[in-house]
């Protein structure tokens, strides 16, 4: 198990904190004041603001919103030196709507803005493809679905798909893409998901690859 810090208290970082520490994962979550906030639906783990949490993970998720990502973990440059980074954000321009209308980066990735940002950290991309309530309960699903990873580092890359067994995805539901370039693929999934919604409703979904 590992030490385990998550940069956000949303919906995505609750979701997460609980299985993880469910599954017997030391998790901090990072908030910018460092306290608990008061909409917090997750279970009763510490809290540290963002420089703190990086500091004492040895994993860290990004689980902040995706147009200010950069942003943010660019600061976090020297405690997130020498560590793993696991990006499940979507950078995104909102439509009218509220939902996503077009890509930030359409001729790159926010992941690979996030690894030339942070050289000294290895950025592996995954989980991005799903509403969170898959990332931490895969099997609530009709059919398997599939978490895709993009990273520079293969041994991140194992570390990851550990972590990611500890959610409860199966070995055989995980595909390396490859480099972190890859990501902008993965990335512009994100774009379906507004009509996917319109179409069925905010239920539980996920890419999946069929062979």
């Amino acid at each position: 198990m590992y030490t385990t810090g998550i940069l956000g208290a949303g919906r995505v970082g609750a979701t997460l904190a609980g299985k993880l520490a469910e599954a017997g994962h030391d998790v901090t979550v990072g908030t910018r004041s460092g306290t608990r906030p008061d909409h917090w639906s997750g279970p009763q783990i510490t809290f540290a603001d963002h420089g703190e949490t990086a500091r004492r993970a040895e994993i860290v998720i990004n689980a902040t919103p995706g147009e200010s990502t950069l942003e943010r973990l660019t600061a976090l440059r020297e405690p997130l030196a020498g560590k793993l980074l696991i990006d499940i954000s979507n950078a995104t321009r909102h439509g009218a709507d509220g939902m996503p209308g077009g890509l930030l980066y359409p001729d790159a990735s926010l992941a690979e803005h996030l690894q030339d940002a942070l050289p000294a950290t290895r950025v592996v991309k995954t989980l991005n493809t799903m509403l969170f309530t898959v990332m931490a309960e895969p099997r609530s699903l009709s059919v398997p679905p599939t978490a895709f990873l993009s990273g520079n580092d293969p041994d991140a890359k194992k570390v990851v798909s550990g972590l990611l067994g500890d959610l409860g995805w199966e070995s055989s539901w995980l595909l390396d893409l490859g480099d972190v370039s890859t990501a902008r693929a993965t990335e512009a999934l994100i774009l379906l998901v507004p009509h996917v919604i319109r179409s069925r409703g905010f239920a539980p979904f996920a890419f999946a690859l069929a062979s």
